[in-house]
């Protein structure tokens, strides 16, 4: 289908049969470092990327039945993807953070740049929302970056706010990271 002149835009959960691997890796690699702090040695990005957005470690999260990987898609091309996780995990910070459960985390969601503004990361976002729902989560938690705003400012829009704080690690490098929650029902 054509919408306006360009082609509809698709968002759905991804299996491992539906969804290639190698071009989700493509697009993660490329979004993450697109997010990161201008601080952040090229070789850290690098090393987080190789080891947590690489095509194996994505065909891994698609058989996890405690994840789901969500694309938005284009002509068949991938311009964008999120990944919740059920749960909240061991971290104390987020723990804190994180006042309600059953929980779902927002680990990952990202567009690619070209893409910014169409409305993309809010179809994702309502996807997003209603796979946690159903998995009956009662919040969606995620960690951001402090000095990525045009992320903070998407997510305070799509309902989240600041509940903590924790680290991140990204290569050999510890970021500083905002906890924002959402509250579902």
């Amino acid at each position: 289908m054509i919408r306006g002149g360009s082609p509809t835009l698709a968002v759905a959960r991804a299996t491992a049969d539906s969804v290639d691997v190698e071009q989700l890796a493509t697009v993660a690699a490329r979004t993450f470092a697109l997010a990161c702090p201008p601080t952040v040695p090229p070789g850290s990005v690098a090393s987080f990327v190789d080891t947590n957005l690489s095509a194996a470690r994505f065909a891994q999260y698609l058989t996890d039945p405690e994840r789901a990987v969500l694309t938005a898609q284009r002509a068949k091309r991938i311009i964008g993807y999120a990944m919740l996780i059920r749960g909240v995990g061991e971290d104390p910070d987020v723990r804190r953070a994180v006042d309600i459960g059953p929980a779902a985390e927002l680990s990952k969601m990202y567009v690619l740049p070209e893409h910014h503004g169409a409305g993309v990361a809010a179809a994702l976002m309502e996807h997003a929302l209603d796979t946690a729902a159903g998995w009956g989560a009662r919040c969606v938690w995620l960690g951001v970056n402090q000095e990525n705003e045009r992320a903070q400012r998407f997510y305070a829009k799509s309902g989240f706010a600041v509940a903590g704080t924790r680290t991140f690690q990204v290569g050999a490098r510890r970021e500083n990271d905002f906890v924002m929650v959402r509250h579902l029902r």
